[in-house]
């Protein structure tokens, strides 16, 4: 079924292959038809508008949608980890009110985790929330939020308390996008395209049953969360369609230094995309596969780098416009360390984990 609509977007001239689809190609129709089939909330209950299939299926259909380069940007965020994140703790009428319309891609997501000034530290938090009557009002800044100007909902990591310790005292939220205090400033990036931006929130009120959780919660929540961020197939297959690209020049007109080069990249992709299967199994036995993901996350982008790498090599200088598969990839690659984490905060959750063994 994924083939058969990729296909068909393709016939239609309605997108290009593009690395980095899962930020960068955003179409909501595109993202509504696969919803109309049962492909976003695949794995969540029926009762909120999913399919109930496992994590493993839904990883095949995502390879799918990546390998092809498809305009997924619209609803990969909520489908990835916010609907999941909202499944394991959010209320009922949390549930009630958010799940289905993840499901029918109206609801889209962006996230506010990364602070200025904060680096890689996500638990250098800064934005702040009081209670007031009937809820909770919220104050600061998010900065590098992925498609906040098109977003019906954010997801806010606050400080809802002061603690000691700068990882307590934090809790989650959703907040509507169009709410009253909510300021979003674009940020271009090297390519010239808007997809990044700054998202300022100034006395935001958010109804008290926005929280996700309990109070005070949010970092062992936002640690689990991000399980769901690191360990999926984007963080091997961003650069895929340049690695199609290689595939292809190899066959026509590669040397054999070119095909040992190619084999080795698609020999290491085929041992993440087991690791990718393996996080799947964890999620769907119910476990939380952080080191896991972290070390997933740590090795794909390290491919992904290599991928450009090797393209420099087997391409020998041709195919370095920017709108080429070669151009895609390398202007987009300066985020692939940082998001999700960089390379030093992933290896010190991987420390954290074999420690506590």
């Amino acid at each position: 079924m994924v083939r058969a609509l990729v296909a068909d977007w393709r016939v239609r001239k309605l997108y290009e292959p593009k690395s980095d689809s899962w930020v960068r190609s955003f179409d909501i129709d595109f993202s509504r038809e696969l919803a109309k089939n049962g492909l976003v909330g695949m794995t969540w209950p029926v009762e909120f508008g999913g399919g109930g299939e496992s994590n493993v299926a839904r990883l095949a259909a995502t390879e799918e949608l990546l390998r092809a380069g498809a305009p997924v940007a619209a609803h990969w965020i909520a489908d990835r980890q916010i609907g999941p994140s909202v499944l394991r703790h959010g209320s009922e009428r949390l549930k009630e009110e958010i799940l289905p319309g993840i499901t029918r891609g109206e609801h889209l997501f962006c996230l506010g985790m990364s602070e200025p000034e904060a680096g890689s530290d996500l638990a250098a938090v800064r934005t702040s929330v009081r209670r007031v009557a009937g809820g909770w009002s919220l104050t600061g800044r998010k900065i590098w939020t992925s498609g906040a100007h098109r977003a019906t909902h954010a997801y806010v990591l606050a400080r809802s308390s002061k603690a000691d310790r700068k990882h307590e005292g934090l809790s989650e939220f959703i907040v509507d996008m169009d709410a009253s205090g909510v300021d979003v400033t674009p940020i271009v990036d090297m390519t010239g395209e808007h997809h990044f931006n700054e998202v300022v929130f100034t006395d935001v009120f958010v109804p008290e049953h926005r929280l996700i959780g309990a109070e005070g919660q949010g970092w062992k929540q936002v640690v689990e969360q991000l399980s769901f961020e690191r360990g999926g197939a984007e963080r091997v297959l961003s650069t895929y369609p340049l690695l199609s690209t290689l595939i292809d020049h190899c066959r026509e007109e590669g040397d054999r230094a070119d095909l040992v080069a190619l084999g080795t990249l698609y020999a290491r992709l085929g041992s993440l995309r087991q690791m990718c299967t393996d996080v799947a199994r964890m999620l769907d036995a119910g476990e939380t596969p952080v080191q896991e993901s972290a070390t997933l996350k740590l090795l794909g982008n390290e491919l992904e780098r290599d991928i450009i790498e090797g393209a420099r090599s087997i391409l020998r200088g041709r195919d370095r416009r920017g709108d080429t598969a070669f151009g895609q990839a390398l202007l987009s690659s300066p985020g692939f360390s940082i998001r999700g984490g960089a390379a030093d905060v992933l290896l010190s959750i991987i420390a954290k984990q074999e420690a506590k063994a």
